[in-house]
């Protein structure tokens, strides 16, 4: 099945769940809307607002929502999920009520519709189209092709991350990895502006990888990145990082900051003291080793790793967006019960309506929480 018959297949086999017509909407790179697929027998079908009803809802909380359709017919809406990464949603239109006791088989299938989704996205670009509503920039193309998935879940762990201006991105980017009982992440922003930039973040990111799966020390990770930007980049071009292991098992976390933010912790909806480990110089710079700091994480806790296009976010009267600012949307995000991607796309409009709609600077985020592994309920 090629990409562009996706829509129509979905169409045809939803029948067999009763349906009478079924539509795959995608969400855009900026997670503000939903963007119907097309195809032969799938209807007419306008973007649904992430932030609105029925749909939207779906997404934001990644659940099942029922909503009256045309002449008595019911609306489900349902998330599309490729593991804990929100894909986007499928509505299923009903004759009368929805069949209540085919939940589960109708979650299966649309297990089946992500996963469709994503295989047939790796090699075309009928959805990258469609999840555009502008043109991207070289820049953020690449950043783009650059990163993990933007969510991941597990019974230990849960990684979400957020990057803006989507379709200008430049020299921020993030990376992950969990293997067995560690999980290593990196947030970096190289700097300058687009495409120099964002070759500077490539060469970062090549190196880490290399050095992460050559199993090397967070220390010696971040000398292995230090010389590839030294050597590739000479002069004053440098990035600062942040490189972070989590010990699944025991909730120990190593980080080595190189001129970066340092990590932010959140503990029962409240912000710990900045640990006053050291940071050592940027990647490309430095003289010495860095140096490796450790927090002793409890179950539930929350960690972020970000760039300073957050916190240096400017209102247009210059009131910065501030690590108190940060820390305070996230805890009463934790209390309204959104789970950590939901979190992060409602923060990044946050920093986009304080700085009036226009971005100063790039700005990423990684949020990380840990589990036990026992909790009766995992919500990603």
């Amino acid at each position: 099945m090629s990409a562009d018959e996706v829509g129509t297949a979905v169409a045809r086999e939803a029948t067999k769940l009763g349906a009478r017509a079924a539509v795959v909407y995608l969400a855009d790179y900026a997670q503000r809307s939903l963007v119907p697929v097309t195809g032969g027998a799938v209807p007419s079908r306008s973007p649904v607002v992430v932030d609105g009803p029925a749909g939207g809802a779906a997404f934001r909380r990644v659940e099942l929502v029922r909503s009256p359709g045309d002449d008595g017919a019911t609306v489900l809406w349902v998330p599309l999920l490729d593991g804990a990464e929100r894909v986007g949603v499928l509505e299923l239109d009903f004759d009368g009520e929805a069949p209540a006791d085919r939940d589960e088989e109708i979650r299966a299938f649309a297990a089946l519709v992500a996963e469709l989704c994503v295989t047939r996205d790796a090699y075309s670009d009928v959805f990258t189209r469609l999840r555009r509503d502008r043109p991207m920039s070289l820049s953020a193309e690449i950043q783009w092709e650059l990163v993990p998935p933007l969510t991941f879940g597990s019974e230990r762990i849960v990684i979400a991350a957020a990057l803006e201006p989507s379709y200008e991105i430049g020299g921020d980017t993030f990376d992950y990895a969990v293997n067995g009982p560690v999980a290593d992440l990196m947030v970096l922003d190289a700097v300058g502006h687009g495409l120099p930039a964002a070759l500077l973040s490539i060469v970062g990111v090549g190196a880490y990888r290399s050095a992460r799966r050559d199993g090397v020390s967070l220390v010696e990770t971040t000398a292995r990145m230090d010389r590839a930007i030294a050597e590739h980049f000479p002069g004053s071009q440098f990035a600062t990082a942040l490189l972070a292991r989590l010990d699944l098992a025991t909730g120990q976390l190593l980080w080595v900051n190189a001129g970066h933010p340092a990590p932010l912790v959140v503990r029962d909806g409240e912000l710990l003291p900045q640990d006053s480990c050291r940071s050592s110089l940027p990647l490309g710079l430095q003289a010495t080793p860095a140096r490796e700091c450790s927090v002793q994480l409890r179950p539930g806790d929350r960690v972020l790793l970000y760039t300073d296009g957050i916190v240096e976010a400017r209102s247009p009267e210059g009131d910065f967006f501030g690590e108190a600012r940060l820390a305070d949307f996230v805890v009463r995000a934790e209390a309204a019960g959104d789970p950590p991607p939901e979190t992060l796309r409602r923060l990044m409009n946050s920093v986009l309506e304080h700085q009036a709609g226009k971005l100063q600077d790039d700005a990423t985020i990684v949020l990380v929480e840990w589990r036990t592994g026992r909790e009766a309920h995992v919500r990603l």
